[in-house]
């Protein structure tokens, strides 16, 4: 694309705009610093902005994959998954700063079977597990991304989502491999209410939001979204009709898609503004995406007849390597008898008699938070580390709009408050995944067989919402 169109948009900025051409002098900067230091996995700890996207694409043309993390995690697990990847360099603000333009040849490196990024999510161990992405993963979604929605030159996606999720990879390297441009927002911006953002939007002419259920929802309740907005598209949790019965009307085209990180962004897409509901009020992912095959199957992996419940599998182009360290859940990648892997998503869902594919559920614990992949396990691991727990356990329950939420049960030690709880999670784990609502319990119920009798835990009531 930088030899195509070395003089269209790049990166769009509030106050700066970079061309393709100055995006690569940009990146070749940066690899310059550390290319001959050839390390297998560079950190990226980066504020949002043109550098730290200049320094993923000097990462990996150096040959290496890059780890990125958010400032704003908790430095514990910053360190985690920066020593569990074993970085070799860790590139911040600071390190891309008075960059000069080089001289020197910066040969290629990357190879289609090398890992291009490892993507952190929540683990059943107590500690997140890292995704291994490869390179040729990414190229073939981004060219599913461009058989359906048809993206180029003169497109301008958002790019809102933060590093650590599989949105943001979508909305960085969809656009940068098809020759449109990201437009980045400012922290306060981002982080501010959605008609702020829809300044933003309008100001700049993004015609592409890619986002989490939520932001549609938000973004519903608005009278008006900006002219420009041509693609709306949702992931990473279920998309409900009620998030978009305003939308439907704007002239926009709305798509619902599918996919764990574990298979590069998405598997399925469905256009959702131009039908009805299912009978419980989402919609259908749809069909697989280009380069991808999913198939609906038994704990034997043996296909299910049309419109049986079964587990969504993966195949394609798109199954990533697997995980950093072999931990237990690397059995969800299959080997199958003819060579192909194939990854077990846990999810559970039926084919409708269109070969569109609904999601129902999951068939683990794992739940959605605010769309990100939370294991209450994992959360019940670092609360029962608090030195002021005696005892804690973490369960998941729905709300009347169906959305999940976390409670804490715990028997605390004398003098503990829940502020000193609070502080602990917070220290170890992201704020999504800090529990909604904290119980005290004189003692953790059992069942006969020694297990926790779920059903005599008090339940705390949350009134619908997003």
């Amino acid at each position: 694309m930088v030899a195509r169109h070395p003089g269209e948009r790049a990166i769009i900025e509030d106050d700066r705009t970079l061309s393709y051409a100055q995006l690569d002098e940009m990146a070749d900067s940066i690899l310059a610093r550390f290319y001959d230091e050839a390390p297998d996995f560079v950190g990226i700890v980066m504020n949002h902005g043109a550098e730290q996207i200049a320094a993923m694409l000097a990462v990996l043309k150096s040959g290496a994959a890059y780890v990125p993390a958010e400032p704003s995690l908790p430095q514990e697990r910053i360190d985690y998954m920066m020593q569990t990847a074993g970085v070799g360099l860790i590139i911040t603000d600071n390190y891309c700063r008075r960059l000069r333009p080089t001289d020197r040849r910066l040969d290629d490196r990357s190879r289609p079977d090398g890992v291009a990024y490892v993507l952190y999510t929540s683990g059943t161990s107590g500690r997140p597990k890292g995704v291994m992405v490869e390179n040729h993963s990414v190229v073939n979604y981004a060219e599913a991304f461009e058989a359906e929605f048809h993206t180029g030159p003169g497109d301008v996606m958002l790019q809102y989502s933060v590093c650590t999720f599989d949105i943001f990879v979508e909305e960085v390297f969809t656009t940068l491999l098809n020759g449109a441009a990201i437009c980045i927002p400012p922290t306060g911006v981002s982080k501010g209410s959605v008609k702020g953002l829809m300044r933003f939007v309008e100001r700049h002419g993004v015609t592409i939001i890619d986002g989490f259920p939520y932001l549609l929802a938000e973004m519903n309740k608005l009278d008006r979204i900006p002219k420009s907005v041509s693609l709306i598209i949702s992931g990473g949790d279920v998309i409900r009709a009620g998030y978009i019965s305003n939308l439907r009307d704007k002239g926009v085209r709305i798509y619902n898609t599918y996919g764990p990180s574990e298979t590069t962004v998405c598997s399925n897409y469905h256009r959702v503004d131009n039908i009805l509901p299912l009978d419980d009020g989402t919609y259908p992912v749809g069909k697989a995406v280009k380069g991808v095959e999913v198939r609906i199957l038994d704990d034997k992996l043996d296909e299910v007849p049309q419109g049986t419940t079964g587990e969504i599998c993966i195949m394609g182009e798109g199954v990533s390597r697997g995980y950093l360290g072999n931990p237990p859940e690397q059995k969800n990648f299959v080997t199958l008898p003819d060579g192909r892997r194939m990854y077990r998503s846990g999810d559970l869902g039926y084919e409708l008699p269109d070969g569109d594919i609904a999601f129902l559920r999951r068939r683990d614990d794992q739940v959605m938070i605010l769309g990100k992949r939370v294991e209450p396990e994992e959360v019940e691991n670092v609360l029962n580390s608090c030195p002021c727990v005696e005892r804690g356990i973490v369960r998941a329950f729905v709300d009347d709009n169906g959305l999940h939420y976390l409670v804490a049960y715990l028997i605390p030690a004398e003098g503990c408050r829940l502020h000193d709880i609070r502080q602990w999670l917070s220290e170890q784990l992201t704020d999504f995944m800090i529990p909604e609502f904290f119980v005290r319990v004189k003692e953790i119920p059992l069942t006969r067989r020694g297990k926790v009798d779920v059903g005599a835990l008090p339940v705390v009531m949350k009134e619908g919402g997003v």
